[in-house]
């Protein structure tokens, strides 16, 4: 099975000293996802956590709701042409009663941030798939969150990174309480795939949908990232650095909370104020 890091020998430069040496860097490679046996979609992922990567995407994209929608998930053996198994091949089995939507290139096309759909289209997918309404949960008060409280995550997160002190070169996805605990935390190259970890996970523990977490990123926010908290019906999403403004758009549409430049204590916020605790913070300031 692939590692999370692996070595290579790097010349080093250094006040113009030149040395030899070996570095660690973040093991790439590409994970093919198999839904029923049928392949659906390929991602470079970091390997590790395959299997919530795949239930996590399986979400995303509309297909898992729920843990007993899930049958199983295995590694394909006899991934290539000589039999080996490269453990880069999962397929997810579904449950007999699941109902699979028309899962084909157009369909997903919305799901990427490269793809060259976007717009209203992309919004309407998001609305027509989504299982669950933002909501703060059932007979509960909604949440609120103060501007204290979201400044203090990207350094818990930061501090947990545990392959990132090695390599520099991992996004993270963390979801916390609406008190700031840590609940889980997953490294990837691609942030998407840390996120998807997360989600996956709560799937197979029977979490969803996660109505009262907040949802941390490393990097940007993009349209493909609060996608995936709508559809895990997440309420809000936070990340240390800009929104696209299709985020925006399907933030203010769906009721989540965006959060961007999430720095010190500084921060913007995009969609959803509703759950931020602005007047307490404009009296203080």
């Amino acid at each position: 099975m692939g590692r999370v890091t692996e070595r290579r020998r790097v010349i080093r430069i250094r006040d113009g000293a030149v040395s030899t040496r070996p570095d660690t860097l973040v093991a790439e490679e590409p994970m093919e996802i198999r839904l029923n046996g049928k392949p659906i979609a390929i991602t470079m992922r970091t390997p590790g956590d395959d299997f919530a990567l795949a239930a996590g995407f399986l979400v995303s994209e509309g297909v898992l709701a729920e843990r007993r929608d899930l049958q199983n998930i295995v590694y394909c053996a006899g991934a290539t042409t000589d039999g080996s198994n490269t453990y880069n091949v999962v397929d997810v089995r579904t449950a007999p009663d699941v109902v699979l939507p028309d899962i084909t290139l157009e369909r997903n096309v919305y799901t990427t941030s490269s793809c060259g759909l976007c717009g209203k289209a992309s919004l309407d997918a998001v609305r027509t798939t989504a299982r669950w309404a933002i909501d703060d949960g059932a007979d509960a008060p909604p949440v609120r969150l103060t501007p204290e409280l979201l400044a203090s995550l990207p350094d818990r997160l930061r501090a947990s990174q545990r392959v990132f002190d090695r390599t520099g070169g991992l996004h993270a996805a963390a979801l916390f309480t609406e008190e700031g605990e840590l609940l889980d935390i997953r490294e990837d190259v691609g942030r998407h795939n840390a996120v998807d970890k997360l989600v996956g996970r709560a799937l197979q523990n029977g979490d969803l949908p996660l109505s009262r977490v907040i949802l941390l990123v490393s990097g940007r926010a993009s349209f493909e990232l609060a996608q995936k908290a709508v559809m895990a019906g997440i309420p809000v999403l936070a990340a240390v650095s800009a929104p696209s403004s299709l985020a925006v758009d399907l933030a203010a549409e769906s009721g989540l909370t965006l959060v961007g430049f999430l720095r010190g204590s500084n921060m913007n916020v995009y969609a959803g104020e509703d759950r931020i605790a602005l007047q307490a913070a404009a009296s203080q300031g």
